[in-house]
C-alpha cells in the first residue's frame, strides 16, 4: 500500500484529506507541524509527502529543504499545498525542493492526478 505523509496543521483539512485519501487506497500518516513532518518522514519513509507550506514550529519551506537535504528522503516526492495561488508561490515551492504544487481548497481529482504522476517516476 502506498504511504502518504500529510503534513497539515488545520484539523478540518487533515481530517477531510486523510479520509478521502484512505478511501482511495492510500495509507495516510499525519504530522501537524513542519518539525514533526521531518521527524515522521525519517521514521515512516513515506512514498510521497503532501506538505502544507504555512505550518507552526517549522514552515513547509524549511521542512522541505531539510527533507531534500536528507540522502534517505531526497528522492521522496513532495507536493506543496498552499492557499497562495500566485505564480511566484509555485516558483518558491519548486525552489525549496517541492516536486509539484497544488492550491487550497484541494480539488481531489487534480491532486490525485499529481500524486499518480509523481509516484510513476
Amino acid at each position: 500500500m502506498t504511504k502518504i505523509l500529510l503534513v497539515e496543521d488545520n484539523e478540518d483539512n487533515w481530517d477531510m484529506l486523510s479520509r478521502r485519501l484512505t478511501r482511495k487506497g492510500f495509507e495516510v500518516v499525519l504530522a501537524h507541524d513542519g518539525a514533526a513532518g521531518v521527524d515522521t518522514a525519517r521514521r515512516e519513509q513515506p512514498d510521497l509527502i503532501l506538505m502544507d507550506m504555512s505550518l507552526p514550529v517549522m514552515d513547509g519551506w524549511e521542512a522541505t529543504r531539510q527533507l531534500k537535504a536528507d540522502p534517505e528522503l531526497q528522492q521522496t516526492p513532495v507536493i506543496a499545498l498552499t492557499a497562495h495561488a500566485m505564480a511566484s508561490d509555485r516558483e518558491k515551492a519548486i525552489a525549496a525542493g517541492c516536486d509539484d504544487y497544488d492550491t487550497k481548497p484541494i480539488e481531489l481529482p487534480r491532486l490525485l492526478s499529481k500524486i499518480a504522476q509523481l509516484l510513476e517516476r
